[in-house]
């Protein structure tokens, strides 16, 4: 799975911010939502139009951010 395949970046859509198959939902929607202690599970039953592999996605994207972060600071 590549995060590059499932999310998507639109100027007009949520400010441009990634969003997950080209719905109203941010990346950041679903790492707040897990920060906040929602599981995986819970998740996906208040957003039943979200998979497992979406979720793993954000959280792929936010690694991904993250080692980059590292690098340039480096």
């Amino acid at each position: 799975m590549k995060y590059q395949d499932i999310l998507t970046i639109e100027p007009g859509k949520r400010s441009g911010k990634p969003c997950i198959r080209g719905m109203r939902i941010t990346v950041y929607d679903v790492l707040s939502y897990l920060a906040s202690g929602m599981t995986q599970d819970e998740i996906l039953q208040d957003f039943p139009y979200l998979t497992a592999t979406d979720i793993l996605a954000c959280l792929s994207y936010a690694a991904d951010r993250e080692q980059i972060t590292l690098t340039i600071a480096a």
